[in-house]
């Protein structure tokens, strides 16, 4: 399996100076290639391919000797990244690649001849850089990304193979649902609550002076840009702390459960909502149901999306009745077939993993905790098990 280890590097003046000369040539190279792809495409009816990018190279260093300062390989990888921001275009599963900026965040790649050795990580043309290893990687390393942040600070994301093949997942053991919220993070089918951090909110104020300060200098000035700074070190601040909660709560439930079932969520359309759109976007569903799908991979371990329009939330978990309307407000509601009165979210929770165990059965009718998921026909106005 492929693990990525993401460290703090800390390079000197010398080594900083080559990286800002590093990204700042890839940069070029890809808005290069990137008009170059886009201007053939517009004449020719057909684009560039990987190849016809990298042979640009030769003729592009003779007429720029800047770009013989970085690197090669650097920019070699340029070919491969413009060759997939495009193909996730084709498959719709992004918009059409954009220029690279100076102000958003930097990084290159290096796809070899580079090591790992204690704590310096060896690198192309840049030699021994000091890197703040937190965990000791396994298997063989296969390539190193160097990012800057609009803050200043380096990372190198380094790609190990371990040489092990992904385990075989498995269906025995505890079944799950969970079900996404705002006042509450996470809601699952056991009744458990987990909270909300809301670390945006948290450092909201902190976040409005800054950028209050910010407005105030001027373009181009060193004022501007040590206030620019201190922005991005808030919005970091803000990051990593949400991260460090999704990376400890997925690890939870992923250790605690052998199959995970969450709602297929869109996130894009919910965030419409100007009343709750801060609140959606500080909370980052989607960000969270990666770590839970990728984590449950590795462990052998189960992942489930469920279709965002089940009505998880008006449907009784009991005996199946479903209501015709459920406001938001509406935190509990008496089912008027059994009598039962639901918790709106633990209840959407439980229909979310029954649901999940259904699809896992193939569609047909499964049992789920010694309920009937889903009833015969003819019961789903009645109490009890069909």
């Amino acid at each position: 399996m492929l693990k990525a280890y993401k460290y703090r590097i800390y390079p000197t003046s010398e080594q900083a100076i080559l990286f800002a000369k590093s990204f700042g040539c890839v940069r070029w190279f890809y808005n290069y290639a990137l008009n170059l792809t886009s201007e053939t495409y517009k004449s020719s009816g057909k684009g560039l391919s990987r190849n016809d990018i990298i042979d640009l190279l030769p003729s592009l260093k003779k007429e720029y000797e800047w770009l013989t300062e970085p690197p090669s390989q650097c920019l070699q990888q340029v070919a491969l990244d413009l060759s997939s921001a495009f193909w996730n275009f084709f498959e719709k599963r992004a918009k059409y690649p954009s220029f690279k900026k100076r102000e958003q965040k930097q990084s290159i790649r290096f796809p070899q001849q580079v090591k790992l050795e204690g704590d310096y990580l060896i690198l192309p043309k840049l030699g021994k850089v000091y890197c703040k290893v937190s965990r000791n990687p396994e298997g063989k390393l296969k390539s190193v990304t160097v990012s800057l942040t609009p803050s200043g600070e380096y990372y190198a994301a380094s790609l190990y193979d371990d040489g092990k093949d992904k385990p075989v997942s498995s269906s025995e053991g505890k079944a799950i649902g969970i079900d996404m919220g705002i006042n509450h993070y996470a809601i699952t089918s056991d009744g458990t609550k987990h909270g909300n951090p809301k670390y945006y909110r948290k450092y909201e104020l902190r976040l409005a002076k800054g950028q209050k300060l910010l407005s105030r200098k001027h373009k181009g000035s060193n004022n501007r840009n040590k206030a620019r700074i201190k922005v991005a070190k808030v919005h970091n601040k803000i990051t990593r702390c949400r991260e460090d909660f999704l990376h400890k709560l997925s690890r939870k439930l992923v250790d605690e459960n052998q199959v995970i079932v969450v709602e297929n969520l869109a996130v894009k359309n919910m965030v419409r909502n100007s009343k709750l759109a801060l609140a959606i976007s500080d909370a980052g569903w989607g960000q969270f149901c990666t770590m839970l799908k990728y984590k449950s991979e590795w462990e052998g371990k189960i992942y489930i999306e469920v279709d965002r329009f089940f009505p998880s939330s008006k449907t009784c978990n009991n005996c199946l009745y479903k209501s015709d309307s459920l406001n938001l407000d509406i935190r509990s509601w008496q089912c008027p077939n059994c009598k039962i009165t639901h918790d709106r979210d633990i209840n959407a929770a439980t229909n979310i993993r029954d649901e999940g165990l259904r699809l896992l059965a193939g569609g047909h009718l499964a049992t789920a905790s010694g309920q009937r998921v889903r009833p015969s026909k003819g019961t789903a106005f009645r109490g009890g098990v069909g």
